[in-house]
């Protein structure tokens, strides 16, 4: 499975696919890295947000991958928006300096879209949302995988992607 380093090697992940960089093509901002499929059109974008909570139990890693679902949602204009699926657990903050990354939310469902800003064009698109809470950090880092087939990002390959992203220098946060 390929190995991909983002910003500047600060995070790595393994993607089950051919994948280039975005930037290659066009700016990306500085808090994301963009990585499109070489094979199809599927994207793959990792972020590093402004965290939306502080707490990092259970029920706050869920209302926090909510909230980055439906952000992503809006910010795509989506005329529908729908999380089918939600796995969060209590995210153990990490101590920097040990160099562990914290244990992710997951959410998948589908947004209804406007095909390149047509009206006559709608596209239904899964979304796929990995969530890691840096608390010490004022961090929520966002891995989301956007299928527009619906068809090749399921369930199993999300928690693959975000199983194996890795924090390797926190001083990208900083």
């Amino acid at each position: 499975m390929p190995h991909y380093q983002l910003f500047g090697g600060a995070i790595s992940i393994h993607l089950d696919g051919n994948y280039m960089d975005a930037s290659d093509l066009r700016q990306v901002p500085d808090n994301q890295e963009v990585l499109l499929s070489r094979d199809s059109d599927v994207s793959v974008i990792v972020e590093v947000l402004q965290c939306v909570g502080t707490s990092t139990d259970a029920d706050a890693m869920d209302h926090g991958v909510r909230y980055h679902f439906d952000s992503l949602a809006h910010d795509n204009s989506a005329l529908e928006s729908q999380i089918l699926k939600v796995a969060s657990t209590t995210c153990i903050p990490q101590n920097p300096a040990q160099g562990a990354t914290p244990t992710p939310s997951l959410a998948q469902g589908l947004q209804i879209v406007r095909k390149f800003g047509k009206a006559s064009d709608e596209d239904r698109v899964q979304i796929s949302i990995a969530m890691w809470r840096l608390p010490s950090k004022n961090v929520d880092l966002v891995l989301s995988i956007n299928d527009p087939t619906c068809a090749r990002i399921d369930w199993s390959v999300l928690q693959q992607a975000a199983s194996s992203l890795h924090i390797v220098d926190w001083g990208l946060f900083p």
